[in-house]
């Protein structure tokens, strides 16, 4: 998959695309039925925006995404995506007016052929334009436009938010029903302070800053190696939160992979959250704790063999 970040400069080569457009964060069924309809009018595109403009708008809200431009990149990337176009959302892109947009984005700058956006897309300053207003628009620069009925397979919209809230409760299944796939934490496996290793479980840290937190606790989780000698497959348990055993601290995931031995430091991983096993817990000594550990390891392997 070619990745653009920028309207300007796309090789020539890189027109004449079908896009879906949109935030598409967590790249969930709903966001997916939109990117279907892209796929028979040309190469498949997508426009998308980073960082995501709420981020833009809003700096100091709480984090709220379900995935970053890494992870985000990787799962369009499995769905078949060609191009993908990652706009830079500064204040430049945010003071264009729908007609601006459509006209220096879509047509001058990436030569699309065709969008597809949802029925409640919005965009230009002030968020002025609507779907109905972006079919108008193309329309006199020669691109077709479809727009794509919100997923609702059980009479509820399929949302980010929905996602969010089943996350928050502890069910990661309940989240994988309606994003079609596990969801996952993605990222470089950076230096922590190495506790595990002295307890026996040798933990690879990943960093979840600007992320929606799921439930505080410990996972059933799959991994997958993605750079690196080792690339591969693991099962593994994992612990999201701030580690209340020895202080206060900054949340982070710390996945312990199964039947593993090697380096991971500087490689990248994507952690998928599978089963909430239990909340973070505070024990009586390190015997106690590392007993634990070898139960969540047991029941980990449970969940994953079932």
């Amino acid at each position: 998959m070619q990745i653009f970040r920028h309207w300007q400069g796309v090789d020539p080569a890189a027109r004449g695309a079908s896009v879906a457009m949109g935030n598409f964060d967590g790249v969930h069924l709903g966001h997916r039925s939109v990117i279907e309809e892209a796929r028979p009018h040309g190469p498949l595109g997508v426009v998308t925006f980073e960082p995501h403009p709420r981020q833009h708008f809003a700096p100091e809200a709480p984090p709220f995404r379900l995935m970053n431009a890494e992870a985000r990149a990787n799962r369009l990337a499995k769905l078949g995506v060609e191009r993908l176009y990652e706009l830079p959302f500064d204040a430049d892109l945010a003071g264009l007016s729908p007609q601006a947009f459509v006209q220096g984005v879509l047509h001058e700058g990436l030569g699309v052929r065709h969008v597809v956006v949802g029925s409640d897309f919005a965009f230009g300053k002030g968020r002025d334009g609507t779907a109905r207003d972006l079919h108008a628009l193309a329309a006199g620069h020669g691109i077709g436009v479809t727009v794509a009925p919100l997923l609702s397979p059980d009479g509820h919209a399929i949302s980010s938010t929905a996602i969010r809230e089943r996350l928050s409760a502890g069910d990661p299944r309940g989240a994988a029903a309606m994003l079609g796939h596990w969801h996952r934490i993605e990222g470089e496996v950076i230096h922590g302070e190495k506790r595990g290793r002295d307890l026996g479980f040798p933990t690879a840290n990943m960093s979840v800053a600007g992320l929606h937190l799921p439930r505080l606790g410990v996972y059933a989780v799959w991994v997958d190696v993605l750079t690196g000698p080792q690339r591969g497959t693991f099962k593994g348990a994992a612990s999201l939160g701030v580690r209340p055993m020895f202080g206060v601290n900054t949340p982070n995931l710390e996945t312990f992979l199964l039947d593993f031995r090697g380096d991971l430091y500087g490689h990248h991983l994507s952690v998928a959250l599978v089963e909430f096993l239990r909340p973070e817990a505070t024990f009586d000594g390190l015997p106690a704790l590392i007993a634990q550990m070898d139960a969540d390891c047991a029941r980990a392997r449970e969940v994953l063999h079932a």
